[in-house]
């Protein structure tokens, strides 16, 4: 039997400290603290709940018990990024301008006018929505495959997504479906960039997804739910998937890796083209991924604890 907390919980317990600690400090100027502090006794109840359900009944499936809730935690861990990001003034001009820099247009506004067509549109939505789904099988491919490896998996990835999350605390960035809808897409073409500031504390209008098949439906129903002038820099999709990737490297299955590698790399062009992210917080999105997997490789070393249950 696992005795005390697994290290995926600790890490997850590690990011309800620091952010409660950031409520506290920012108590005056959140919008709801208290609510904010409910959802954390939530978590921890859940936690509880289910370490009480697996020492009644220790396996593998009690197990999955455990993380299966904080995973999907991760979705509601998101919109808070907005809460706190949005107490600072945004800084999209000067990603916007790299781009422009760089390429000397637009990457997120000409590139599904480049490929325009119903098919190439429902492809990159596809690739776009895949996101969950990569992130899904490679978590149940340790659980089922690599069970011995899978503390270290999950540590890994939940680690991972809270050094983005917090990065996203600190880096107020909208993205291009909020910048160009408040400031009007003709302003890219005239190389101008205005300063937000604190605009997108107030306003959430988002350019509109136009749906024309089921993938496209799928992703204005996600932006629908859970979207928010935040996260953006650097793209959390790009380096999560990163994160994925490299994990399903060290798993030694090479079929589950190059199984997923097809929808990771239409992944990465997908987060420009349906405007989600500037160029610029796609590539820094890789090397993200890349640094912070290293991290928390080296970080589980130190917590670390033994896995006693066998499969």
């Amino acid at each position: 039997m696992e005795r005390g907390l697994l290290s995926f919980e600790a890490v997850t317990l590690a990011y309800i400290l620091v952010t409660s600690v950031m409520i506290v400090l920012g108590w005056g100027s959140l919008p709801s603290p208290i609510s904010m502090f409910v959802f954390r006794i939530v978590i921890l109840s859940i936690m509880a709940l289910m370490y009480f359900v697996y020492r009644q009944y220790p396996c593998r499936f009690t197990i999955l018990l455990r993380i299966s809730p904080l995973f999907l935690a991760l979705i509601w861990w998101y919109p808070e990024t907005y809460t706190f990001c949005s107490q600072f003034d945004y800084q999209d001009h000067i990603f916007a301008e790299i781009d422009y820099r760089i390429f000397g247009f637009q990457p997120s506004l000409v590139f599904d006018q480049a490929l325009g067509s119903t098919f190439w549109y429902e492809f990159f939505n596809m690739g776009y929505y895949s996101y969950y789904y990569l992130m899904i099988a490679m978590v149940l491919y340790y659980f089922f495959a690599k069970y011995e490896d899978m503390q270290r998996a999950t540590f890994v990835f939940f680690a991972s997504f809270f050094l983005f999350y917090l990065v996203f605390d600190f880096l107020p960035v909208a993205g291009p479906q909020y910048y160009y809808c408040a400031n009007g897409t003709d302003i890219a073409s005239q190389a101008v960039f205005p300063e937000m500031h604190d605009y997108f504390r107030f306003h959430r209008e988002i350019l509109p997804l136009e749906v024309r098949g089921f993938f496209s439906k799928m992703v204005l129903a996600a932006q629908e739910t859970g979207e928010n002038p935040t996260a953006a820099f650097p793209s959390s999709h790009v380096g999560m998937t990163t994160v994925t990737m490299l994990l399903a490297w060290q798993s030694g299955s090479k079929r589950l890796f190059w199984i997923l590698f097809p929808f990771a790399v239409i992944l990465l062009f997908a987060t420009v083209y349906v405007k989600a992210h500037y160029a610029i917080d796609s590539v820094a999105g890789l090397a993200a991924g890349a640094l912070f997997f290293s991290i928390t490789n080296q970080l589980y070393k130190v917590v670390r604890k033994p896995w006693h249950l066998k499969p």
